[in-house]
């Protein structure tokens, strides 16, 4: 049986690194799955769109939403624009988040960033109403406190309340350093906005890391047919 093909579904970015980060992962997955076809699309924003890509792909197909929670793209948007298609070979994959490998992802990035042990660490995500991706990004927050050993607050970069800046703010009454751990998977406005938190440090989006790649292989496996999924 062929394998059907992988389509890495992002949320559209008009940003070059943000870009070229998709472009990177997209090729990091494709090395890891040497058999399967991968393609790169965008939900919103830039192409090439859901509707375009899987035009070029014959089917099967997985749809790997690379998201850090299930909120509106991951539950209504996205089931939509593949309900446009008119395809019934399609499976769509869970998405990213909150998968606990993500985490370790963190702390190799607050590392690199110069964080060290004893700072205190906020998360920092794009923000959303959506009560089940907030549930999605409270239960990340549960898993970086489980490694750092101490509760970590969540701060909104947009879309709700508390701000990054406040949530840093508030964080270290006694003049602990505050570092910013981000939960975002490409480079863009969103990143470079925690410049002007007040943190003293702030790590890179997750990018293309090995253990970001391995989660989307396994959300591929997971929902691809038994026998095509080894």
């Amino acid at each position: 049986m062929t394998a059907p093909a992988l389509l890495l579904l992002a949320h559209g970015t008009q940003d070059e690194a943000g870009r070229a980060t998709w472009e990177r992962l997209r090729d990091a997955v494709a090395q890891a799955l040497p058999t399967v076809e991968v393609r790169l699309a965008y939900a919103d924003v830039v192409s090439p769109t859901t509707a375009e890509a899987m035009a070029e792909l014959p089917g099967p197909v997985v749809v790997v939403p690379a998201f850090l929670a299930s909120g509106y793209h991951v539950r209504v948007d996205v089931p939509e624009q593949l309900a446009a298609t008119g395809r019934d070979d399609v499976v769509v994959a869970a998405p990213f988040g909150p998968d606990p490998a993500l985490i370790g992802v963190l702390l190799d990035r607050l590392e690199e960033a110069g964080a060290r042990p004893g700072d205190t660490v906020v998360l920092a995500a794009a923000g959303s109403r959506d009560p089940v991706a907030q549930d999605d990004l409270t239960t990340a927050a549960a898993l970086l406190t489980a490694r750092v050993g101490h509760e970590v607050p969540v701060g909104y970069i947009a879309g709700g309340d508390p701000r990054v800046a406040a949530v840093v703010a508030s964080s270290a009454p006694r003049g602990e350093r505050v570092v910013v751990a981000t939960w975002l998977l490409a480079p863009g406005a969103f990143h470079r906005w925690l410049a002007d938190t007040g943190a003293a440090v702030v790590a890179a989006p997750l990018g293309e890391h090995p253990d970001v790649v391995g989660v989307a292989v396994a959300r591929y496996r997971a929902a691809a047919p038994a026998e095509v999924a080894s």
